[in-house]
């Protein structure tokens, strides 16, 4: 595996070359910290821009500890999962507070937002300490690998156990993100390209014929349906935003008003000022990891008095840095008739 990491390594901004000393601030534990909470749920396709922007804002955990919160959320906008950003707020500030990242597993678990993955990946990577890293790509190798039939997630446990015995003692960050190299490139979720993958002669899912077989996957439960209305409320060009309170779903984000997020349709319930508000015909959907949820448009000019939230300029919309579920419905309501 370190012989094909070596030839095939991606190049991604967070990273560094194959074989790099643990010397020199080479890997940078700020950018492997980063990277790994940014792609925690999220594809590293949609990661790279937002990781580049704020390394470039914000280049060192001192700089980024020092950010007001509301730029910091703002700048997380699209990458969901919103807590993340507020805990790597605190995580920045916890590790200036020491005065540097913690160096073992141990020591980075005790870090906010950090758990027992991202704790392993940072050790790893950015240390050079013997962890066990498995994220869903290693996991998907692994299984094949061993064939595992134990169905995921429940057999996790089995995949961590494999992968603790076919770790190495030295370069485990490398061997690491060759694992994960491999799964995203090679080992894929269909169609595995296994005449290419440098384990395909040890791979006991290979050998029966079988490897898309594998991992066996739980079946879903199917998310259940809710229900809201947003509210665009606008005046002179400007359009009425608030902030999320600071705890549960989005929170601390700036968004467009809402009424309640229910199991049947609210209609105008709890609207944000009075004002002669119209239903649009379209509504926008969105699936949340828990729920699936449908949202109404609510459209109203209004004479622009609101004690609570700010007037955005309506063309500049998309700089307010909304989460992706009030930024579909910003583009939806602005290209309707009303």
């Amino acid at each position: 595996m370190l012989d094909w990491y070596d030839s095939h390594a991606r190049a991604l901004p967070w990273r560094a070359a194959p074989g790099s000393p643990m010397t020199n601030g080479a890997p940078d534990p700020y950018r492997v910290w980063l990277s790994e909470i940014m792609l925690q749920q999220t594809t590293v396709a949609a990661v790279r821009p937002k990781f580049e922007a704020f390394v470039a804002r914000w280049p060192s955990v001192e700089a980024l500890a020092a950010a007001p919160e509301a730029d910091l959320m703002a700048a997380w906008a699209g990458l969901g999962y919103y807590a993340r950003a507020r805990n790597l707020h605190a995580c920045a500030r916890a590790v200036v507070a020491l005065g540097d990242f913690p160096t073992t597993e141990d020591g980075l678990r005790a870090l906010p937002g950090v758990g027992a993955y991202t704790a392993a990946a940072i050790a790893a990577i950015a240390f050079g300490e013997r962890a066990v890293v498995v994220d869903a790509n290693v996991a998907r190798v692994v299984a094949r690998l061993f064939a595992i039939e134990r169905p995921l997630p429940g057999g996790m446990p089995e995949v961590r156990a494999a992968t603790d015995e076919i770790t190495p003692d030295t370069r485990s960050g490398d061997f690491a993100q060759a694992m994960m190299d491999l799964g995203s490139s090679v080992c894929t979720p269909r169609a595995p390209r296994c005449l290419a993958c440098p384990l395909s002669s040890v791979c006991e899912a290979y050998r029966l014929g079988n490897p898309e077989g594998f991992p066996i996957k739980a079946a879903k439960l199917a998310k259940p349906q809710r229900h809201g209305t947003i509210f665009w409320a606008e005046h002179a060009g400007k359009v009425l935003l608030v902030r999320r309170p600071p705890r549960g779903l989005l929170g601390g984000m700036r968004a467009l008003p809402t009424g309640p997020w229910a199991d049947t349709p609210p209609g105008l319930a709890d609207p944000p000022l009075p004002a002669d508000w119209q239903l649009l015909p379209q509504t926008v959907a969105h699936v949340f990891t828990h729920f699936r949820l449908e949202l109404s448009l609510a459209v109203a000019r209004v004479d622009g008095h609101a004690a609570n939230g700010e007037w955005w300029d309506a063309t500049e919309i998309d700089s307010a840095g909304l989460p992706t579920v009030f930024a579909k419905a910003a583009d939806a309501i602005r290209r309707a008739t009303w």
